[in-house]
């Protein structure tokens, strides 16, 4: 499965749960008291969504975004037979 790369341009706001998600007794779901954690505020730039936050008196941090790894493969490589005694040395590198 490969991720796309849609969306990455966007800074996302989200608020910070104000209470810790609970057990719903009848059905065993997790459920929190406090709806905020449910939305998520979508901005083109940083400081679009740190502007808004200010203005909003909200405190406000910023989570980095990873670089990503990527392995070039062969799609015939998910079909290749490798004994168990090199599977680890695959997995390693």
């Amino acid at each position: 499965m490969q991720s796309g790369r849609a969306g990455i341009s966007e800074w996302i706001l989200e608020y910070e749960s104000a209470t810790a998600k609970t057990p719903e007794p009848l059905m065993g779901w997790s459920r929190a008291d406090d709806t905020l954690g449910q939305v998520r505020m979508r901005f083109e730039t940083l400081e679009a969504a740190q502007k808004f936050a200010q203005e909003q008196g909200m405190a406000c941090s910023v989570i980095p975004t990873q670089e990503r790894k990527i392995k070039p493969r062969n799609y015939g490589d998910n079909f290749r037979y490798i004994p168990v005694s090199e599977e680890e040395t695959v997995k390693n590198t």
